[in-house]
């Protein structure tokens, strides 16, 4: 059966976390992510208000991020960091783990953080994406991870944040749908740049893309609707 645009428009959340980006670019950003008709906008949680009102009406999400980059953050911080997202219009929250506690072990604080947050989220009604930074963890920490998200209700799970050694990857993404219960979706971060591999990542039955390069990708896929290569 053929893609229609809606198809994969709907896989991208178009990121906007590049921490130079100007409240111009930002809004320009929000514009095109908005006449593109994307899943998402995730920006920096400074500009989310002015997201929200820039995709007001529209089929786009706000979104932004929580414990950004590096996860390092308290659970308390994370928290007054959803909160404040939610308060400014936040609809999908992109949360990074404690990588120190997942790579000590910690389970029970992992888990208690990731509750948190995802009871809290979905209290605003809005959705939680787990990042785990894959590049620094082994698979069974990985798998582990999914666990816990499945077992907490997180949203979906998540790669990378894109700012480590390492974004997605196809072994990765596939150990992620492979582990993580059905009712967690999976979204790749980092290294989908192009519709051939956006299109790859789409058959491993990740629903989610982290991109910036939204508009190439795009306009690919409309050429390729008309042409009838799609």
């Amino acid at each position: 059966m053929s893609l229609t645009y809606s198809d994969i428009a709907k896989l991208i959340d178009h990121s906007l976390l590049n921490p130079a980006l100007t409240q111009a670019e930002l809004e320009a950003g929000c514009r095109l992510a908005r006449e593109y008709d994307v899943a998402s906008v995730c920006i920096m949680p400074h500009a989310l208000r002015r997201c929200a009102e820039l995709l007001a009406g529209s089929t786009v999400a706000p979104s932004t991020t929580i414990g950004f980059p590096h996860g390092g953050h308290t659970t308390r911080i994370k928290l007054t960091e959803a909160e404040q997202a939610l308060s400014d219009g936040g609809k999908e929250l992109d949360m990074v783990v404690n990588v120190s506690r997942v790579r000590s072990g910690d389970w029970s604080y992992v888990s208690d953080e990731i509750g948190a947050i995802t009871q809290l989220t979905h209290g605003g009604g809005a959705r939680v994406k787990v990042i785990f930074e894959n590049c620094y963890l082994t698979d069974d920490e990985k798998i582990q991870l999914c666990r816990i998200c499945g077992e907490v209700g997180a949203d979906w799970v998540k790669t990378s944040t894109g700012y480590g050694t390492g974004g997605a990857t196809l072994a990765d993404l596939r150990l992620m749908r492979a582990n993580a219960p059905a009712h967690v979706q999976v979204k790749a971060a980092g290294g989908v740049r192009d519709l051939d591999t956006l299109l790859q990542v789409r058959e491993i039955g990740v629903s989610r893309i982290g991109a910036s390069a939204t508009k190439a990708m795009l306009d690919e896929v409309r050429q390729r609707i008309a042409a009838g290569t799609l």
